[in-house]
C-alpha cells in the first residue's frame, strides 16, 4: 500500500519499542491568530500527540 501524501506532511511516528505514537501540529495556528492569547499561540507550537484511538488509522495512512 502507498504511502498517504497528505497524512505524511502532517504526522510523525516517533522512534520506539511498543509504545509507538503519533506526533501532529496543533489546530488553529495559521489564520485569525489575533484574538488569540500570546500564550495560546505559544502553547500551539508544540506537537501534540495523537489519541490512541486515531493511532491506528494514522499508522495505516503512513504504511507503518
Amino acid at each position: 500500500m502507498k504511502t498517504h501524501s497528505g497524512a505524511k506532511k502532517r504526522f510523525k511516528i516517533t522512534k520506539g519499542g511498543k509504545g509507538k505514537k503519533a506526533l501532529a501540529r496543533h489546530a488553529g495556528k495559521t489564520h485569525i491568530l489575533q484574538k488569540k492569547s500570546p500564550k495560546r499561540k505559544r502553547q500551539m507550537d508544540n506537537s501534540v500527540v495523537v489519541a490512541k484511538a486515531d493511532l491506528g488509522r494514522v499508522r495505516d495512512l503512513l504504511g507503518k
